[in-house]
């Protein structure tokens, strides 16, 4: 054995931006990998204790920059929980539909990529982010915004759903559910991707759960364990959906029990349109302050795009006195090292893709 030590990245997207992986080969076989996630070093916790509470919200949205409304979310209901404001009916209802089109648009935008990180089917990549596109048409129509929402305040929303709304939605969903199906024939016809995605990258059940990896990456190794369903919010146990789960951990399950997971966003929203109330869905303005408890502990859990998002807030008067978020991303990463063991170098950045990893959320 002859062990040669590469360094490779960072690179984009084969290595998603500032991450850089020192790799000792022997021949074309990985026997090991170090992830370094690089310097981005955003220090978001910390500068949180320094702003009052709903100064905080754009810093969220910076974190997973594919599904910045996920963060945004988790953080002001960790800040609702601590000042005990209840959430409006109908805004929990408006959240769900919001929070399942921003999942429906960062798997797209998985679906795009992951062909690129195998160097091939460029035309998947630009049908998903056409497709993309039009999911953040909803979500600029009901925020204001493309890709920064910033939209949620103490109790409800900035603003409730525009006029005609859902007729657009419902028309934009049936047009992705068809999509859908369409990516699933292309995807899964070609030849060269299944023998490129199927039975690499196994991750066992037990290892998964030892390594502490959530969302997608878990349920593809056969754990059903989904917050939403586990330890429900708002209203997702009140609407019909169903928990995705495949049973081989391999590269190929990871992209397609987030494919199955569209269906069901698509599904879940639908659903809530139907049983969504009238009413008043409008937030506390950002300056009005209800100060919590001082020192009294907020912890919310939530189902992200990626995985499972907490925030742990201890509160003080007009500012978090400690924020701790648990970042998906970064546990996922860490199951790499055990991933590439024993791949070949061919296969380390399909491995890598499948994690779905936005280096910003990793590195905050």
């Amino acid at each position: 054995m002859s062990i040669t030590r590469i360094n490779i990245g960072p690179i984009h997207p084969s290595t998603h931006g500032v991450m850089r992986l020192v790799a000792d080969i022997d021949g074309d076989t990985i026997e090991r990998i170090e992830p370094h996630i690089g310097f981005l070093h955003r220090g978001v916790e910390k500068l949180t204790e320094t702003r009052m509470y709903m100064q905080n919200p754009p810093y969220m949205e910076k974190l997973d920059y594919l599904a910045p409304m996920s963060y945004d979310e988790a953080y002001v209901a960790a800040v609702e929980q601590a000042m005990g404001i209840e959430v409006k009916e109908r805004a929990m209802y408006i959240r769900v539909i919001l929070l399942e089109l921003q999942r429906i648009a960062s798997h797209l935008f998985f679906i795009g990529t992951i062909g690129n990180d195998l160097g091939q089917m460029f035309t998947l990549f630009m049908w998903a982010y056409m497709d993309r596109d039009k999911v953040l048409d909803l979500l600029q129509e009901a925020t204001g915004s493309r890709m920064f929402y910033v939209n949620m305040r103490l109790g409800g929303l900035i603003s409730d759903l525009p006029p005609d709304f859902e007729e657009r939605a419902l028309n934009t969903l049936d047009y992705i559910e068809k999509r859908v199906r369409e990516y699933e024939l292309f995807i899964e016809k070609n030849p060269v991707f299944k023998e490129r995605m199927k039975n690499i990258g196994i991750l066992t059940p037990e290892k998964a759960i030892d390594l502490g990896v959530t969302g997608p990456v878990l349920r593809a190794s056969g754990v059903q364990y989904d917050v939403r369903k586990n330890l429900p919010y708002y209203v997702y146990d009140k609407l019909h959906f169903e928990t995705k789960i495949l049973t081989r951990g391999d590269n190929f399950s990871r992209y397609k029990v987030r494919l199955l997971e569209m269906r069901e966003s698509i599904r879940l929203i639908k659903t809530a349109f139907k049983t969504m109330p009238t009413g008043d869905a409008i937030g506390m303005p950002v300056k009005l302050r209800s100060p919590p408890t001082k020192n009294k502990i907020s912890i919310v859990s939530r189902e992200a795009p990626k995985g499972e998002v907490m925030m742990y807030l201890v509160a003080d008067d007009q500012k978090p006195y400690r924020l701790s978020i648990r970042s998906p991303n970064f546990i996922n990463l860490t199951a790499i090292t055990h991933l590439a063991k024993g791949l070949r170098m061919a296969d380390l950045f399909a491995t890598l893709g499948t994690l779905d990893l936005v280096m910003g959320c990793v590195d905050r």
